[in-house]
This record gives structure tokens, C-alpha cells and sequence, in this order.
């Protein structure tokens, strides 16, 4: 009775060796999720999460007064049978985080809202701001032919050369934790 238990119990501990864990190392990495492409009365929006993007040395840095800043890569092409498609769009959009001291709250700048910055003392708020972008305008409708196939795709970087100048020599690539995505592509007809 015991020598089925401990075979059983053996045979989990060498899957869960194998496989990494309860989670695989794929499942923490950074991964654009919630992807949707939808229209204003006047433009084609963006809205998109980033899952898995902080790391606990990036927080750690952003406490000492480092700036985090994601950069997110879009790029929205109008799709042609047999013949190169015609890039529409290539922009990005960045968001940064920093902390004040002074105030205790964390503050995040938004490229895509010139000037908008908004603060807020929770952690898990502050993150949320940073990984979502909320109907970034990537064209305007009046620029796309009804019923053509068009394709957005999408990534988001962190990297070290993100830091301000001169920061980048305090603060190692490690503390960083950089990444990068994958590309997606989300395919559509307007």
C-alpha cells in the first residue's frame, strides 16, 4: 500500500521538476493580454494590458528614485494579397513611473495624453496605470477604406537605455529586469 503512495508521490515531484513548477517560467513572463481594436466617432482606438511586467528590483528601483518607463511599439498596416502591405502608423507611447518621496505617491506621465500625469499612493494602482493603454488613437476613420483588411501589430520594451542620462551606470541592466514582448497582431476589417 505504501510503494504505489511513494511511487505517486515521486512521479509529482519529477513532473513539477520538469515542467518548473506549479507555474512555468512562461507563464511570468511579461505578455501583452486583452487586446482590442474598436472606433471613436472619428478614430480607430487601442486598448491592451500588459501582464507579468513588474519585477521586484524594478519596484525596488523606483522606491530609490529610479524612473521606470515602458515603451509601447505599434505599427498599423493595411494588409494586400500578393504585394507588400502599406504601413498606415508606426508610433509609440510610453508610460513612466516614479516615485516622490516627499509626497509618498507614485507618479505616472502618459506620452499618449500630452502632460497628463497622474499620482496616486497605491502600488497596485500605479502599476495598473503603467500596463494599460485606455483608447490610444492610432488613426483617424477617414483614413481607412471601408472593408479593407488592415492588421495592428503590437509590442511593449522595457530597457536600461530608458533611464536618464547618466543613470544608466548607477543602475546595472540586472536591477532592471529589461524585457521585451513578442510582437502580436491583431488582424481587422474597418
Amino acid at each position: 500500500m505504501k510503494l504505489p503512495f511513494f511511487r505517486l508521490m515521486l512521479l509529482c515531484g519529477l513532473l513539477l521538476f520538469v515542467t518548473g513548477g506549479p507555474a512555468s517560467a512562461a507563464d511570468q513572463d511579461p505578455a501583452i493580454k486583452d487586446i482590442i481594436v474598436t472606433t471613436s466617432e472619428s478614430d480607430l482606438l487601442l486598448f491592451a494590458t500588459v501582464r507579468n511586467a513588474f519585477t521586484e528590483e524594478m519596484l525596488a528601483g523606483v522606491r530609490q528614485g529610479l524612473p521606470v518607463v515602458f515603451t509601447f511599439h505599434l505599427e498599423l498596416v493595411k494588409a494586400r494579397k500578393h504585394w507588400l502591405d502599406i504601413t498606415l502608423v508606426e508610433s509609440t507611447v510610453t508610460h513612466t513611473l516614479g516615485w516622490d518621496e516627499g509626497a509618498q505617491v507614485y507618479r505616472v506621465a502618459f506620452s499618449e495624453d500630452e502632460g497628463r500625469v497622474e499620482t496616486t499612493a497605491s502600488l497596485d494602482e500605479a502599476r495598473q496605470l503603467m500596463t494599460e493603454l485606455n483608447g490610444v488613437k492610432v488613426i483617424a476613420l477617414d483614413q481607412l477604406v471601408p472593408d479593407a483588411p488592415y492588421a495592428i501589430h503590437f509590442k511593449v520594451t522595457l530597457k536600461k537605455g530608458s533611464l536618464p542620462l547618466g543613470l544608466g551606470s548607477i543602475a546595472p541592466a540586472a536591477v532592471w529586469g529589461d524585457f521585451e514582448t513578442d510582437w502580436r497582431t491583431i488582424e481587422f476589417r474597418y
